[in-house]
């Protein structure tokens, strides 16, 4: 079974950083992607960023465009996002999830997903 598993959570203050990391397991779908989403209290859950495991292709989404990077170590089997500047806004659960054939960044498209990982970033 495919699962999922999120760290490096927690409370950060405006302008510092955090490094989530999503350990992957149970699959071996060689054009599989996986992406970060986020949900924050009475709002939508929304993608942050995705990154396909087989060329690297990877989406931002405009909110955080210039201040969180995605990376992949396919050899672990762990997608990273660094957030960098962080903002009030940014707070949230935050969860990974993968899709067996890499398409569109979005939380319908996603096959699994993890149980998530609090980000609160005070002012």
């Amino acid at each position: 079974e495919v699962q999922l598993v999120e760290s490096g959570g927690g409370l950060v203050q405006a302008g510092g950083s955090l490094r989530l990391s999503c350990a992957a397991s149970g699959f071996t779908f060689a054009d599989s992607a996986i992406g970060w989403f986020r949900q924050a209290p009475g709002k939508e859950r929304e993608a942050v960023s995705c990154i396909s495991r087989s060329d690297g292709h990877t989406y931002i989404a405009d909110s955080v465009k210039g201040r969180f990077t995605i990376s992949s170590d396919n050899a672990k089997n762990t997608v990273y996002l660094q957030m960098n500047s962080l903002k009030p806004e940014d707070t949230a659960v935050y969860y990974c999830a993968l899709t067996v054939v890499a398409g569109a960044c979005y939380p319908g498209g996603m096959d699994y997903w993890g149980k998530g990982t609090p980000v609160t970033v005070s002012s």
